[in-house]
């Protein structure tokens, strides 16, 4: 039997369970809307409209991406890698704006400039989003929380723009923290009550479970941190891999990854296993064309230029094969990774083997601009789990 307070076996041995170092004082602040929120700052006359980020429709032939939108346009269910014929059609009163890639990464520079005044640990995660590392700063404050409300402060003083902020002793929980209470919320979560906060959260707000393994998780009666705790760390590992493993030790409120201030990204992709079996093209387009959206999404969010598209597909039998070719960017890009994807597709796999896995992946980036913070706009918040 595992001892889930102390030790963890993986068949005949036995580990003690890592350290939490638990002295630390991890920040994530992540600006709301970020492109949104900028472009309603400096045009009042879109306050109280849903601002879709993309460009309209009617301009692309129903073509075309949503990269972010305010949370008056998300109640309408609208989203980030919707693509914009869908949004115009759930709110044909929205007000479609395009993106301005490189206005925006100069607020994001001065964003940036208000973190260095508290730490130089700063690990820039998109243009909207970062970890700071205050375990020590420049302030010699001892209280994270108190850092977190002077950087809100400051940003939406001298900006107009408004962060969540999530607060706690490493980057997981940080992370699970700045999504809490948003948008303009600051939530604490100690150590102290840490395995707690995480055995009621879902399992679906657990950061790493995207909709695929939550899927599997649910399937498998995996609905909450609680249940996940009870697996032990060989079903997890043999069943979900690196991420079953990650998972075993956060639920446990252990992450032992350090703020890094300078982050390369070598690649940009997604991938999914299949069951039962897939046995047809039309079957392996819709997939891929779901993944090159999703995969989009993050190139806009990471803001690269990509030279290389490869695909990865695995046959019912468990052999693995790859094929990879230039990208030669024109128009409108999204549309041609689709159209790479799919002639690699044609080109390259047998359907009639049947495929338990398919993935796309872009890499080989000629340009790597810092990432993104986001901030909300009214309705300051403060909020520590210990008060809920």
């Amino acid at each position: 039997m595992e001892d889930n307070k102390t030790n963890f076996q993986y068949g005949i041995l036995s580990f003690p369970l890592p350290d939490k170092a638990s002295h630390r004082r991890i920040l994530h602040v992540d600006m709301d809307a970020f492109y949104a929120s900028v472009e309603i700052r400096d045009n009042n006359s879109l306050r109280g409209k849903a601002v879709v980020i993309a460009r309209h429709p009617k301009e692309t032939n129903g073509r075309g991406i949503v990269s972010t939108c305010n949370y008056i346009a998300r109640q309408y269910g609208i989203h980030s890698a919707m693509s914009a014929q869908e949004a115009y059609e759930r709110c044909k009163e929205a007000v479609f704006i395009p993106t301005r890639h490189a206005y925006y990464r100069e607020v994001s520079q001065q964003i940036r400039e208000i973190f260095k005044r508290f730490t130089d640990k700063i690990e820039v995660v998109s243009v909207d989003e970062a970890y700071l590392d205050v375990t020590t700063n420049f302030y010699q404050e001892a209280s994270a929380q108190k850092i977190g409300q002077k950087i809100q402060y400051d940003i939406y003083k001298e900006l107009h723009l408004t962060c969540s902020v999530g607060v706690s002793y490493n980057k997981f929980l940080a992370k699970i923290a700045s999504d809490y209470e948003k948008p303009a919320g600051l939530t604490v979560i100690p150590a102290e009550t840490a395995e707690e906060f995480l055995e009621k959260l879902a399992i679906g707000k657990f950061h790493g479970v995207g909709k695929s393994l939550e899927s599997k998780l649910l399937q498998a009666g995996v609905t909450s941190g609680k249940e996940l705790k009870a697996l032990s760390y060989a079903d997890l590992v043999d069943h979900y891999g690196k991420m079953g493993r990650d998972l075993f030790f956060r639920v446990r409120g252990i992450d032992r990854r350090e703020v890094k201030a300078s982050r390369k990204r070598k690649s940009i992709g997604k991938e999914r296993t299949f069951a039962p079996i897939l046995l047809t093209h039309e079957e392996l387009y819709r997939v891929m064309k779901e993944m090159t959206e999703e995969v989009e999404a993050l190139v806009d969010k990471y803001q690269v230029n990509y030279k290389t598209v490869a695909i990865k597909f695995r046959y019912k039998d468990f052999s693995t094969h790859s094929k990879q070719t230039p990208f030669v960017f024109w128009g409108e890009r999204r549309w041609q990774l689709y159209r790479v994807a799919k002639g690699l597709i044609d080109e390259v796999i047998d359907v009639n083997r049947g495929i338990r896995l398919l993935g796309v992946t872009v890499m080989d980036f000629d340009e790597l601009i810092e990432e993104q913070v986001n901030l909300p706009l009214d309705d300051k918040r403060d909020t520590d789990f210990t008060k809920k």
